[in-house]
Formats: C-alpha cells, sequence, structure tokens
C-alpha cells in the first residue's frame, strides 16, 4: 500500500504498542515508536487535540490507541466545536485517515482491518514485472 508515517504514536499498554511496533515494522518506519498518556484507555479528547498540536508540524501521523476513545475522538474532530460528535464506528485493527488542519478536520479514508487483510494477500508485481504473492499476515 506504499504507506509512509512521519510519526508513530502510541497508548502505552502493551496491545497498542505490538500493534504500533508491528505497522512500524511492515511500513519501513525507522525512528522510535513514541508513548503517550493522550492515547492511554482514561485520555480526554483535549490530551488528543494537544498530542496533535505538538506534532503539527508533521504531515502523516499514525496514533494507535483504544476504543471506545479513537471513535469518540474521531468523531468530534470531523464537526465544529460544541456540536454532538459524528457517530464513526472503527473496529479493532481500523486504520482511519484524517486530515486535521486550523479550518477543521476530514475524514479521508477508513479500511476495516478484513479489507487490510484482503490487500496484503493480493499478489504483487516486483521491479522484474514478474507476480509475487506478498508475506502471510502472521
Amino acid at each position: 500500500m506504499n504507506v509512509e508515517f512521519d510519526l508513530i504514536v502510541s497508548s502505552p499498554l502493551k496491545r497498542s504498542l505490538q500493534t504500533a511496533s508491528l505497522v512500524a515494522a511492515e511500513t519501513g518506519y525507522k525512528s522510535k515508536v513514541l508513548q503517550s498518556d493522550s492515547l492511554a484507555p482514561e485520555a480526554t479528547l483535549k490530551d488528543l487535540k494537544k498530542l496533535l498540536n505538538d506534532y503539527r508540524d508533521r504531515d502523516n501521523i499514525l496514533v494507535v490507541g483504544h476504543n471506545p476513545n479513537l471513535s469518540v475522538f474521531l468523531g468530534a474532530l470531523l464537526v465544529p466545536a460544541g456540536s454532538s460528535p459524528a457517530q464513526i464506528r472503527l473496529r479493532k485493527g481500523s486504520l482511519a485517515k484524517l486530515s486535521v488542519t486550523q479550518s477543521g478536520s476530514t475524514l479521508q479514508s477508513v479500511l476495516d482491518p478484513r479489507l487490510i487483510r484482503t490487500l496484503h494477500a493480493i499478489p504483487t508485481k516486483g521491479r522484474t514485472g514478474k507476480s509475487r504473492k506478498s508475506k502471510p499476515n502472521p
């Protein structure tokens, strides 16, 4: 899928760190995965907004956290302040791409884990033009 991240930030909890490390390895991310309490289960939307603001100089940030927090936070980021959050359903292992700017946020895509597994298993062509099968998902 040719995905690259400028920064990967994870909840300090074990499962999130494992997921973040797996994604880092699969995407060729070379830096250290940062841990942040802003993604812990007890975190608030305010915590996440501060985290995003602290790294506003980065274009592609992967945050790895927990539901229902991430679904609620995503829904809140997509509507004007003070409005009821949008209802977003993120299954365990989902990826959501969000564009965050000063003027607001836009949901660009959501990938369900079933779709990600399917895409990962599709044969791809290497530089030689020969078809090769992607590595199986562990």
